[in-house]
């Protein structure tokens, strides 16, 4: 059983709208549907369908979902690479969807991308990576120069100026994708799969760096992941998808601390699958035994939110509980705690208390999951 599925067994899928139409919108997806047509013998796929939703100016949304949900599709979308197959995509107030040619070619350039393999030129030198759509653009010599210069002291490489590709690690690489991809001031920024190829402590500085770089300049930013990791760390908004469909969407701290959909449900169980100690994962078995405990991980938002919480379930079903673990995170700008409590099973197998911590939990909307036993 995956996290929280417990509570959400026979419950219905609500979806819930990301951005409130009268919300400024940078991104605004229109009624969007993407078929691919049948190719040399293999079936026509629907990529997406019945797509609304929208992206605020300025914000740092996070787009999340499985291999094959739909999310690549969104981004050419986005970018004008492709077109819809019903519907409308809405950038910056135009419809890039029906944008053709030269007027399509100049949408683009408002629209910077970041690729997970950096694609960049291996006989360019770092400097001359990040020159190029300004070339292809147009712009003077000495302009150009002076732009990389600013692009190259923003990313934080500024002594990399004239290093090749193959003298870079992969953070550097990438800080010289980020910066080609700012050059042309876009307004909106998509970042596709950017951290996958990179360790942990390199994505952790790369999604600082568009943390600032969305501060300072005010473009807006889709982060395109399968990460929930990714997400909790840098976005505000999230957007799950799943089969072509929107299936749930809305704030990353609403989103963390109570999952509608199972998809969601399965994400959030990776991100967080790590947060118990070892000495306690380690214990943990699928049967209970006399004079155990019953171990049940719960959400909570909010700073205090479960100050009081295990008293007053202690209360509920008449018995002593204990804090085993508990875990304070930070998710899209909000407070969010994972407690683990051991639940006493007495002489029975202390299934009716676990019962009843369950449904206390639901019945404050606390999404709980109960992990097993310890002796």
């Amino acid at each position: 059983m995956n996290a929280y599925q417990s509570l959400a067994i026979g419950q219905p899928i609500e979806r819930l709208e990301a951005i409130p139409p009268a919300v400024d919108a940078m991104v605004r997806f229109e009624g969007i549907s993407k078929t691919y047509p049948a190719y040399r013998g293999k079936p026509g796929v629907n990529a997406l369908q019945t797509i609304d939703f929208a992206i605020p100016r300025g914000s740092i949304t996070g787009v999340i979902g499985r291999s094959g949900a739909g999310k690549s599709s969104l981004v050419r979308l986005i970018n004008g690479l492709e077109k819809p197959t019903t519907g409308r995509v809405i950038v910056d107030g135009r419809d890039i969807s029906a944008l053709t040619g030269r007027a399509l070619r100049l949408a683009q350039r408002s629209i910077g991308m970041i690729f997970q393999h950096f694609n960049l030129l291996s006989s360019r030198t770092a400097a001359d990576n990040i020159a190029l759509p300004l070339e292809i653009a147009g712009w003077a010599k000495a302009d150009i120069k002076a732009r990389v210069t600013e692009l190259l002291a923003l990313v934080g490489i500024a002594d990399k100026h004239d290093r090749y590709p193959s003298e870079l690690s992969g953070g550097q690489k990438q800080r010289v994708g980020i910066a080609r991809a700012l050059a042309t001031r876009p307004s909106v920024l998509l970042s596709d799969e950017a951290t996958s190829a990179l360790d942990p402590q390199t994505t952790r500085a790369i999604l600082d760096l568009l943390a600032n770089i969305n501060r300072e300049l005010g473009v807006t930013i889709v982060l395109i992941t399968h990460e929930m990791s990714v997400v909790r760390q840098l976005a505000k908004e999230v957007v799950v998808l799943d089969a072509g469909h929107v299936v749930e969407s809305g704030h990353v701290a609403d989103i963390f601390t109570h999952p509608k959909h199972p998809i969601t449900q399965s994400f959030l169980a990776e991100a967080i699958g790590d947060s118990l100690p070892v000495s306690l994962a380690s214990r943990i078995v699928p049967e209970p035994s006399a004079g155990g405990h019953a171990v049940i991980r719960i959400q909570v938002d909010g700073a205090g939110a479960g100050d009081t919480l295990v008293a007053r379930l202690a209360r509920e079903i008449g018995r002593d509980v204990s804090l085993l673990s508990a875990r304070i995170d930070e998710v899209g700008g909000q407070h969010v705690g994972s407690l683990v409590l051991g639940i006493p099973l007495g002489v029975s197998s202390g299934a009716d208390a676990v019962t009843r911590t369950l449904a206390f939990m639901s019945r404050h909307q606390f999404p709980a999951e109960h992990l097993g036993y310890v002796a």
